[in-house]
């Protein structure tokens, strides 16, 4: 399953950061973690304090990965309005969900402060970088003056983390899309400008 040139320590965060997001954390146990990475008993604890401490390592390199994927986007070529759409819009796997935003919904993550501060961290990152996207539109006019970043930034990931429940709920990513061509509705008369 993986390259033979992964380190044992690689396969097993890789094999964690899949299991959590399709099991949660309570479901990812230490001999399925093992199965996937194909290590041998004892390699996690080789390498890891223990379940707990390799779940951090993945959810990290989870949050890590979502960050540089995003900033990606929203660094891109395009006015304010067209890199938020382009977020919104990237390709995503919709029906298996967020895997970040999935972490919200475990109570094992939430009820631990050091696996739930990669979630938060993350998110509170994603607004900010929207908010202030939001507000560099509003200083090129491009953006009508009166919206305000932080709740267009909110708006957004609500309506992104809100459209992988709505999906995942109906089985088809037609009602994330469908949020996502109505939160573009709202703010195109804001960025009409920009013709």
């Amino acid at each position: 399953m993986y390259s033979t040139c992964m380190t044992t320590s690689e396969r097993l965060i890789e094999s964690t950061r899949e299991l959590l997001w399709e099991r949660g954390y309570v479901g990812t146990s230490p001999k399925a973690i093992l199965e996937r990475a194909g290590a041998g008993q004892g390699s996690m604890y080789h390498h890891f304090k223990g379940k707990p401490d390799l779940a951090l390592a993945a959810i990290r390199r989870t949050a890590e990965e979502m960050r540089a994927t995003v900033e990606k986007v929203l660094t891109g070529p395009g006015t304010p309005y067209q890199r938020i759409e382009a977020y919104l819009r990237r390709e995503r796997d919709v029906l298996r969900g967020c895997p970040v935003g999935r972490l919200t919904m475990d109570p094992d993550v939430i009820a631990s402060d050091e696996l739930r501060a990669p979630v938060d961290e993350t998110l509170d990152w994603l607004r900010e970088r929207l908010a202030s996207l939001v507000e560099e539109g509003r200083e090129q006019g491009r953006f009508a003056a009166h919206l305000n970043g932080e709740e267009i930034a909110a708006a957004i990931v609500a309506t992104v983390q809100g459209g992988y429940v709505l999906a995942r709920a109906s089985g088809s990513p037609a009602a994330f899309d469908t949020g996502v061509r109505g939160l573009l509705a709202l703010l195109a008369p804001a960025a009409a400008r920009e013709g």
